[in-house]
């Protein structure tokens, strides 16, 4: 099942979970981008944090409620990286702010990107929760810095791509966070070069 048809809505802004949530938010990420969010179960997140099924349901009622703080980990973060951008005066300046932070973010959660890229519950998600998709519609304008020509479209479409990708792609699985951050930072930097 969704997180949203489930009728529960993320909370706005970060959450500061416990630290008894947060390793439940923990487990289940590596376990969700192992198994995926429908075979990973309840008992499962359990086990790899060492405590009983009702200790977990004592911290988050439902696993969709873990979904949705797992969500809510990617979601902070984006909304975060939008304001910054569109506080900045220029278009310019504004695209370069927030393709460094994707790059940041998708560096930094390589786990989290792997999981919303190829998981079902988290792609429908994505889909179907408005916070997210608003904050993507917000995320692509700036990306196509106030056009909507075909030429902006397919630039922001490549570089949020190539991001999302290439954080995860198996050739780089065995570069450190900052020579990955570093390429790739350059490689989107030619790319919107001649918009600047």
């Amino acid at each position: 099942m969704c997180p949203s048809e489930a009728g529960v809505e993320p909370r706005r802004g970060p959450t500061a979970y416990r630290p008894a949530q947060q390793r439940i938010i923990d487990a289940a990420l590596v376990l969700f981008a192992e198994h995926g969010v429908n075979a990973t179960s309840l008992q499962m997140i359990a086990d790899a944090i060492g405590v009983t099924k009702a200790a977990v349901y004592h911290q988050f009622r439902s696993k969709d409620q873990i979904v949705l703080a797992v969500a809510e980990v990617v979601l902070a973060g984006l909304e975060a990286a939008v304001e910054a951008a569109e506080a900045e005066e220029s278009r310019a300046r504004a695209r370069e702010v927030l393709i460094s932070a994707m790059i940041e973010l998708g560096v930094e959660r390589r786990l989290m990107t792997r999981i919303l890229q190829r998981d079902p519950v988290m792609l429908r998600f994505q889909n179907e929760h408005e916070p997210f998709r608003k904050i993507m519609e917000r995320l692509n304008r700036i990306l196509m810095g106030g056009s909507k020509g075909p030429e902006a479209r397919v630039r922001a479409a490549m570089i949020s791509a190539a991001i999302a990708g290439a954080v995860v792609h198996p050739l780089v699985e065995e570069l450190d966070d900052e020579a990955l951050r570093s390429q790739l930072l350059d490689l989107a930097r030619k790319c919107f070069r001649p918009l600047q």
